[in-house]
C-alpha cells in the first residue's frame, strides 16, 4: 500500500512539472541559488572578505573565474556567499509583510464596519506616499542595516497583503459555507482563520512571488545606496556599488553580481506566475 502510495505521488509530481515548464524552469533556479547559499562554505573557492593586493581588478581567469574586485577579492566567492544574503532579504522581506496584511485583511473583511474603516484608512494613508520614499525615509530614521530594512517593509509592504484578503474576504463571509458555519456555532476566529482564509489566500501567495522581486531589487538598491547590508560584507547591491567606479575598466565587478539579482528576480517572477497558473488566480 505505501510503495503504490509512493509511486502515485511520484507521478503526480512528474507530471506536474512536465507539463509546466514555467513552473520546472522557476523552481531549477531558485533551488540553485538556494543550494548556492546552504554550500557557500564548501563551494566558495575563496575567502568573500579576504583581501590580496597583489591580484586586484584582475579579468576573468581559471584562478578566478568572475575576477576580483579593486580590494583583490575573489568575485566568484562574493557572488556565491550574497546568495545567503540576498535569500534571507527575498524571504523576511516578504514574510512579515504577508504575515501582518494578510492578519489585517482577515479581521477587516470578516467584521466589516468601523473595523474595517480604521484599517482601509490606516491603508489608504500609507498608499498616499510613494513606495521607495516612504521606506527610506524609516531606514533614514532607524540607520542603515538589515535591521531597519525588515522593519521598513514590515510598516510599508503589509498594506497590499490586506487589501487582497480583505476583497476575497468581503466575498467569502457571505457564501452558503460560511452561513452554515455560523449556524453550526463555529467561534469567529475558527471561521476566519480554518474556514474563510484558506480559500481567501491564493491570491496573496501568488502575489508574494512578484513581491519578492519588489524586496529583492529594492533590498539591492537600499544597499547600493549605503543605507542596507554594510562593506565588507558580500551583498550583490553592495558589489554593484562598489564596482561602479570601475565599470569601464573592471566591467566584471558589476557584470556579476548584477546579472545574479536579474536571475534570481526572473526565477520569483516565473514562480508567481506558475503558481498563479495552478491555482487559477488571474490579475
Amino acid at each position: 500500500m505505501s510503495v503504490d502510495t509512493t509511486t502515485a505521488a511520484s507521478i503526480g509530481w512528474n507530471r506536474l512539472f512536465g507539463r509546466h515548464l514555467t513552473l520546472t524552469l522557476s523552481c531549477g533556479i531558485l533551488l540553485l541559488f538556494l543550494l548556492l547559499a546552504i554550500s557557500a562554505p564548501i563551494v566558495a573557492p575563496y575567502d568573500p572578505i579576504f583581501q590580496n593586493a597583489d591580484v586586484r581588478l584582475q579579468a576573468p581567469s581559471f584562478l578566478h573565474p568572475f575576477g576580483t574586485d579593486n580590494f583583490g577579492r575573489d568575485i566568484l566567492s562574493r557572488v556565491i556567499w550574497g546568495a545567503r544574503i540576498d535569500l534571507q532579504i527575498a524571504v523576511i522581506g516578504v514574510f512579515f509583510p504577508f504575515l501582518i496584511g494578510t492578519t489585517v485583511g482577515t479581521i477587516a473583511g470578516f467584521f466589516g464596519g468601523i473595523v474595517d474603516a480604521l484599517f482601509m484608512r490606516i491603508v489608504d494613508i500609507i498608499l498616499a506616499f510613494p513606495f521607495l520614499v516612504l521606506m527610506l525615509s524609516i531606514i533614514a530614521i532607524l540607520g542603515p542595516g538589515l535591521s531597519s530594512f525588515y522593519i521598513a517593509m514590515a510598516l510599508v509592504g503589509w498594506v497590499s497583503y490586506a487589501r487582497l484578503i480583505r476583497a476575497q474576504m468581503l466575498v467569502l463571509k457571505g457564501s452558503d459555507y460560511a452561513v452554515a458555519a455560523v449556524s453550526l456555532g463555529f467561534s469567529r476566529p475558527r471561521l476566519m482563520f480554518r474556514h474563510l482564509l484558506p480559500n481567501a489566500i491564493a491570491g496573496s501567495i501568488v502575489f508574494s512571488m512578484s513581491d519578492a522581486v519588489l524586496v529583492l531589487l529594492s533590498g539591492a538598491a537600499v544597499s547600493y545606496l549605503g543605507l542596507g547590508v554594510q562593506p565588507p560584507l558580500a551583498e550583490w547591491g553592495v558589489m554593484v556599488a562598489e564596482g561602479q567606479s570601475f565599470i569601464t575598466t573592471a566591467w566584471w565587478i558589476t557584470l556579476f553580481p548584477g546579472l545574479s539579482i536579474v536571475c534570481l528576480a526572473f526565477g520569483f517572477s516565473m514562480l508567481g506566475d506558475a503558481l498563479g497558473e495552478l491555482l487559477g488566480v488571474h490579475e
